[in-house]
């Protein structure tokens, strides 16, 4: 069976350093596959977080050869395995241990945007009429499994550590799917200028540029042309 070397991050906040593990693959394994595999054999204190392995949880997100990706949707095959693929934890996020971080800070980000507010029931029997286009338009935001990768590949979160000025794009997305719901009436714009934005403007659309983790982060859908203005340090997010 043909090998493979993983150079993979070892240690918490304190410290640490990289560990090679050579380990057997096979055909259609995926990152997490060999993950599995030196925990079992070769490392079983080896921290990393993973649910579902099937792209459905956004548990495994971590840094593959320096780009942010679900562990579980990265095969092996798609890598040069003729070098170490370097593993690391995702680098906008307090670390833990290992490949492990803390991304506590997005849940308390998400309890402070105001809920969805539906306006008064169209019917007598309580329900609401929508057109479909209105439901269409907002049920691709829906699609986000917070995996937390376009947060880890924000440059205002990963290199200038500004969580108390931005939100960043995981909740602009939200924030986008609330306002745009046909039955919302809530105003959530005068929080979001007032708490979502940051000062500087340098390396706009350097998240583009390192590659859009999901079909359904902000940038990819900047050059859809589904977004206008701009409220984002860099502009990546609103185009």
């Amino acid at each position: 069976m043909a090998t493979a070397t993983f150079r993979v991050r070892r240690g918490d906040a304190q410290g640490g350093r990289f560990v090679d593990y050579t380990t057997e693959v096979a055909e259609g394994m995926v990152v997490l596959d060999a993950v599995h595999r030196i925990q079992a054999e070769k490392a079983p204190d080896l921290a990393v977080r993973w649910n579902c392995k099937a792209g459905k949880c956004g548990s495994c997100s971590a840094e593959v050869n320096g780009m942010p990706k679900l562990m579980c949707m990265s095969r092996l095959s798609d890598l040069p395995l003729d070098k170490p693929v370097v593993l690391e934890p995702m680098k906008a996020f307090p670390l833990v241990k290992d490949l492990v971080t803390d991304v506590s800070w997005n849940y308390a980000v998400k309890k402070a945007i105001k809920p969805f507010k539906p306006r008064p029931p169209d019917a007598p029997d309580g329900t609401w009429r929508m057109a479909q286009s209105d439901v269409d338009r907002v049920q691709e935001f829906r699609k986000c499994i917070e995996c937390f990768l376009c947060q880890d590949v924000c440059h205002v979160l990963r290199d200038h550590r500004l969580y108390d000025g931005f939100i960043g794009p995981r909740f602009l997305v939200h924030v986008a799917a609330l306002e745009m719901h046909p039955l919302d009436v809530e105003d959530r714009l005068p929080a979001l200028r007032g708490s979502a934005t940051a000062t500087s403007r340098s390396a706009a659309r350097r998240c583009a540029r390192r590659g859009s983790p999901s079909p359904t982060t902000p940038s990819s859908r900047s050059r859809n042309g589904w977004w206008t203005g701009s409220t984002t340090p860099c502009g990546s997010c609103f185009g």
